[in-house]
């Protein structure tokens, strides 16, 4: 069994052991962290749904990222991640929302390089969890790299609040 669905078969576990449910919202991956999330079997359980914001003006319209914020730092920022999760997570009425947001290649976005990622998790009480990463690749290596490193995220957050949010 690779990494990948090994990871997303944990974080499918937790979730449903806890009556809860994740939701997503992509940018660079397009689709792929959602794909990562529902290859285990049963994982209509606790995978709600997510949004492909992948132009910048869904990300406003649709998840309520700042436009303000848009237009300051552009969409590639780790405020504009925290704000896409919890957008989702509000929006799909989950427990938990997971969002990437970067730059795949082949050219910079927003005055950000190639491999710059930005990913949140928002959790049930509003706290928000950050990963910044700098990855190296093609622009497929960097769209896989980010989906395992979205899925081994949300694991982190889960075991981290084994029992916080259960009941």
């Amino acid at each position: 069994m690779s990494h990948r669905l090994l990871a997303a078969t944990s974080v499918l576990s937790l979730l449903v052991r806890r009556g809860e449910t994740v939701a997503v919202a992509e940018s660079l991956t397009a689709g792929l962290i959602g794909a990562a999330l529902t290859a285990p079997s049963g994982a209509s359980a606790a995978f709600a749904g997510g949004v492909l914001s992948y132009a910048t003006e869904v990300k406003h319209r649709l998840l309520g990222v700042s436009a303000d914020l848009l237009r300051r730092e552009g969409a590639v920022h780790p405020r504009v991640a925290a704000e896409m999760a919890d957008g989702v997570r509000r929006l799909v009425g989950s427990t938990y929302g997971l969002a990437a947001t970067g730059v795949a290649g082949p050219d910079p976005q927003d005055g950000k390089p190639v491999g710059t990622v930005h990913l949140a998790v928002s959790g049930p009480d509003g706290r928000v969890w950050h990963r910044d990463l700098h990855l190296a690749g093609s622009r497929e290596e960097i769209r896989q790299s980010t989906v395992n490193e979205a899925v081994d995220l949300l694991l982190g957050v889960l075991e981290s609040n084994l029992g916080e949010h259960s009941g």
